[in-house]
């Protein structure tokens, strides 16, 4: 017994290596493929999060759709807000395959959201009352995606790398797509200007938060730590946020946009930008759906979701078969 017990190890300790030996050598993990629970468990509440904030994330702008200034405004912002829910599908379809041996599937998903285990991105939650929002989100919000996104482009799951592939390349267009609206607007009236500097001061701490608080490396089992040991994505959450602040500063001052930090400055000795650290505490009641619209959007989502029920109960495979 004492024998079987320590082959049984040696074998799990042998998957594990062997594992970690192809991702090392840049492989790419399936869904079929041996992976240590932890692995799966990450990548699950990495996805599937990542699925539900496209989802969530097209309600903000969704409210602007019968809104929008103009009919092109409208078609252009009609299908950005089509695109997001497309993404979202795709991801909770990769998502569906990890939680598949587990005996769980997209219900479970849904289920999760509903009760507050499955968090949605903090932007998400935010409210998005003039038009310029709508430009801040796709120019901004989604800029801050694409950033986060291209550093997964390489992620060792396959499923997940090669979604990614699609995603940020409609994500470029949405990021284009906004900087056209607020290019419009600060080229406006004064009017249209103040709103734009307004929504910018607004969507400031938003986007600090956007990325996750700055974990250092030497803690020790935290979420970007275990991303980045398993080559999921390759950069913390401050270097991500970093890359956002040289990407986007120059662009918005070239603009005329104020920055909301005063004190914010590119310091030549670190080569980081120094700013005013958001409050981390909202942070984590946002995320816990106690923001400003986290209880309206998740009564959307729920709403649309039993409403449509009956379309998965007819796609289960028990009901085709009896067709």
């Amino acid at each position: 017994m004492e024998g079987t017990a320590y082959s049984e190890r040696i074998s799990e300790e042998d998957k594990f290596h062997r594992f970690m030996m192809k991702i090392e050598n840049g492989e790419k993990i399936e869904a079929d493929d041996w992976m240590p629970d932890e692995y799966r468990h990450t990548l699950i509440k990495l996805i599937s999060m990542h699925g539900i904030s496209e989802i969530m994330g097209a309600l903000p702008e969704k409210e602007w759709v019968p809104k929008a200034p103009t009919l092109r405004r409208k078609l252009g912002i009609m299908a950005k807000v089509q695109d997001e829910m497309g993404h979202g599908q795709l991801l909770l379809r990769v998502t569906e395959d990890l939680l598949a041996p587990l005996g769980k599937n997209r219900k479970d998903i849904m289920e999760d959201l509903f009760s507050g285990n499955l968090k949605f991105h903090n932007v998400f939650h935010m409210e998005s009352p003039t038009w310029a929002d709508a430009g801040i989100i796709g120019w901004l919000v989604d800029g801050a995606a694409i950033i986060t996104q291209t550093n997964m482009l390489g992620a060792s799951y396959g499923p997940y790398a090669r979604a990614l592939q699609r995603i940020c390349a409609e994500e470029v267009f949405h990021a284009q797509h906004g900087e056209s609206i607020i290019l419009a607007m600060t080229e406006g009236t004064k009017e249209q200007k103040q709103m734009v500097q307004d929504s910018f001061n607004r969507w400031w701490h938003p986007l600090l938060m956007f990325f996750g608080p700055a974990i250092a490396d030497t803690t020790g089992g935290s979420k970007q730590d275990i991303t980045i040991k398993y080559k999921i994505r390759t950069k913390t959450n401050e270097q991500l946020r970093q890359d956002f602040f040289t990407k986007y500063i120059p662009r918005a001052l070239s603009i005329g946009l104020k920055l909301p930090d005063e004190t914010m400055r590119f310091d030549e000795e670190s080569g980081k930008w120094l700013y005013q650290q958001p409050d981390w505490e909202e942070f984590k009641r946002i995320v816990k759906n106690k923001g400003p619209k986290s209880q309206d959007r998740l009564r959307l989502r729920k709403l649309a979701y039993e409403n449509n029920s009956w379309v998965l109960e007819a796609l289960t495979p028990e009901n085709q078969k009896a067709q």
